[in-house]
């Protein structure tokens, strides 16, 4: 059990040994306002060579943790760039709480917060898929002087609808098997991933009662008008539609059946200067599998490589 003021697991260091394609150190933070004695696990990887001044902010979403930016994140320090990876709470080597019910849209939102504001980072390039951009696309409105950089991949903001079928059934499966296989579901969703790359998305929750926030997240993507997120991602909206001055690169994993091409090609009319996407044709809902292409043609588009 984690020392917290919220009942918490912490999965045991062994469970990440030897992951492939990770040599990175862990980082902890504890104490940040309002999470007692939580720790949040993150990446801090400096620059390969001589450092930009920025940083590259990475979020991941659901089910996965900051190994899913294993393909990116050199590319970025390879270009001068500083990266940070945080795993929300109930993800990755970050503490679970094990009551469903402190998951929350707001509970990760403010972590989010109050991480940035911890860390002081500043000239960022935020980096967003999944969850990573529900809660991520609602951050630059509140440091217009920090992040004022975007690559966004298949994600949305959630402004009281669903964002379609493909949602609407991923969400029924979690309800009905909240314990599902999540090594199976990473094959399925990245054909060629091998079983050692599948079994390290997974490695954070030796059993169920490390799954809170896995089986949680569907079930709080702000889809109808009342739930909590709405009001931030409305604000959000009208931020990147009137207001965002900053520069964006947008991806698609064209296979996707969640947050696919529509939803994708509605966000990009949302943000403001947003360029045509970059459409990865054989690519699903984990566009970071295919994160070297990704990353370098971002860092081309922001003429960084």
């Amino acid at each position: 059990m984690a020392n917290s003021q919220i009942a918490a697991l912490r999965t045991p260091d062994e469970r990440f040994a030897a992951l492939p394609d990770f040599p990175y150190a862990p980082h902890y933070i504890e104490g940040l306002p309002g999470y007692g004695g939580l720790r949040v696990h993150y990446l801090d990887e400096p620059p390969a060579g001589r450092a930009s001044g920025r940083t590259v902010l990475c979020l991941h979403g659901q089910p996965t943790w900051c190994y899913l930016y294993r393909k990116m994140l050199p590319v970025f320090t390879a270009a001068g760039h500083r990266v940070v990876a945080p795993d929300l709470l109930g993800f990755g080597r970050s503490d679970k709480p094990v009551e469903d019910a402190i998951y929350t849209f707001l509970f990760h939102r403010n972590l989010l917060l109050r991480f940035v504001e911890a860390l002081d980072l500043r000239h960022v390039t935020l980096v967003v898929q999944d969850w990573g951009g529900l809660l991520g696309l609602t951050l630059p409105m509140e440091f217009p002087d920090r992040i004022d950089r975007l690559i966004v991949m298949n994600t949305g903001l959630g402004i009281g609808r669903s964002p379609g079928p493909g949602f609407d059934a991923w969400k029924a499966f979690v309800a009905a098997k909240p314990d599902f296989d999540i090594a199976t579901l990473m094959q399925r969703s990245v054909p060629d991933m091998t079983d050692a790359e599948a079994a390290a998305y997974a490695a954070p929750f030796p059993d169920a009662g490390y799954r809170a926030g896995v089986r949680r997240f569907p079930a709080l993507v702000p889809v109808a008008p009342d739930m909590e997120g709405v009001a931030e991602s409305l604000r959000a909206a009208e931020f990147f539609r009137e207001r965002w001055n900053g520069r964006t690169f947008m991806a698609i994993g064209m296979q996707d059946p969640v947050l696919g091409p529509p939803v994708m090609q509605a966000l990009a009319k949302v943000i403001r200067g947003c360029p045509p996407p970059l459409e990865v044709p054989h690519a699903g809902h984990f566009l970071q599998e295919h994160g070297r292409q990704v990353a370098e043609a971002a860092l081309r588009a922001f003429g960084d490589a």
